[in-house]
């Protein structure tokens, strides 16, 4: 008898040791997750994620597509913003710049690093990574796996009684799925900051996603959500049976010509956070802006059809168009996972949270990547957003090369 007790201690004694194991895990990670954005250690965080997460690597293409130089230009002194002049150099240091690189056509013009940061190590993109989940859609959209009009039910039919539900893949793309979200950084109670809690916990992102309701009639209203872009994801796994690692390698890093390895963040059921989990060098990042500058093709390969590139790019619904605030969120234009600041301008950008940016305009066939670690973000989302982009396209405006 004593035997068995001591057996069955000891067991018992081993469970509670796991549990406790796999709860200071998540405890942990919750705690990391709370303080992901603190003043103190936000660069550091942003430069290595990996040391929070879990992920997914991906290698470097084994033939990588090195931009030619033409080092020289210098950045304007200063960039207006609500009629307030500012200097750029201290605006750049006070937002927490880490890496700042300027390509004209197919040459590096300007490229600086800061606060750690440098050419071969990655980064968190945030929502920039939205961008490349649109592209990998367009791919299979344009290989007849995905049509624009079908629902997101059609795929994926555990979403039926979902804000999901019978909610169209192009509806998706536009973020106007109707769902109900709240993703004001700002508010700890808020719905992408319950998101980022939940996932700390272990919550997948499919059951997170499956937890939403709908709120309004899709296709009528822009709302940005970013749980959209991982049903996106989800999409893109069921439609191929295939990793977003594996996609996003076989379809844009090796096709790119990437210099560097990347790697995605993943729940607990090894899905990609394809929202905003990718992490990569600021050049790599930079590629994507020069492949839509180039509509769909870089380094004599085509990518992306012209078609699907021009239609991410156009906003094709008032709901869609800048400055419709009775029917959208935000105050500018929405593509398929693009952002188009005063469509017909001729400028549009991909945007991570705390003022990451892909910036294109192809009047002066300009791609401006920025990465930051702005600490302030959250103290005035919109402002630090604006502001940025009144920047970015002021040193387009201005931008002579000898």
């Amino acid at each position: 008898m004593l035997k068995i007790f001591l057996k069955v201690s000891v067991s018992l004694i081993i469970l509670l040791g796991i549990i406790a194991l796999f709860n200071i895990k998540k405890i942990k990670r919750l705690n990391a997750v709370n303080h992901l954005f603190d003043e103190g250690n936000i660069i550091e965080n942003f430069q290595g994620m990996e040391k929070v997460f879990e992920i997914s690597r991906l290698k470097a293409s084994p033939k990588p597509f090195i931009l030619k130089e033409q080092l020289g230009y210098s950045l304007p002194e200063s960039f207006t913003y609500k009629n307030q002049e500012e200097n750029l150099s201290e605006y750049l240091e006070h937002t927490r710049n880490e890496g700042l690189l300027i390509i004209h056509k197919d040459k590096i013009v300007y490229e600086k690093y800061s606060n750690g940061l440098s050419k071969e190590k990655q980064h968190i993109s945030w929502s920039m990574s939205k961008s490349f989940v649109s592209a990998l859609v367009g791919i299979y959209v344009e290989k007849g796996l995905i049509q624009l009009d079908a629902t997101i039910t059609d795929y994926l039919p555990e979403f039926k009684g979902s804000g999901y539900d019978d909610v169209s893949v192009k509806d998706v793309l536009q973020m106007s799925s109707g769902v109900g979200f709240n993703e004001d950084y700002a508010d700890f109670n808020s719905d992408i900051n319950r998101f980022g809690r939940a996932f700390a916990l272990g919550t997948s992102m499919k059951s997170f996603a499956l937890s939403l309701k709908k709120d309004k009639e899709p296709g009528t209203y822009n709302r940005y959500v970013s749980i959209d872009t991982q049903v996106l994801g989800l999409l893109l796994k069921a439609v191929t049976n295939k990793s977003l690692t594996l996609l996003l390698k076989e379809h844009i890093w090796d096709p790119l010509g990437m210099e560097h390895d990347a790697f995605w963040i993943i729940d607990n059921e090894k899905m990609e956070v394809v929202l905003g989990g990718l992490n990569a060098t600021l050049r790599d990042y930079a590629k994507l802006g020069l492949l839509y500058l180039n509509e769909g093709t870089l380094n004599g390969k085509r990518i992306l059809s012209e078609e699907w590139v021009k239609n991410s790019l156009t906003p094709d619904a008032p709901h869609l168009m800048p400055n419709q605030l009775e029917l959208s969120t935000n105050h500018y234009g929405y593509g398929y996972q693009w952002w188009t600041p005063q469509f017909p301008k001729n400028d549009f950008f991909a945007v991570g949270i705390y003022n990451q940016f892909v910036y294109v305009n192809r009047d002066k066939q300009l791609v401006i990547a920025l990465l930051s670690g702005n600490h302030h973000f959250k103290s005035n989302t919109e402002l630090y957003k604006d502001k940025h982009i009144n920047m970015l396209q002021q040193i387009a405006e201005q931008f002579v090369m000898d």
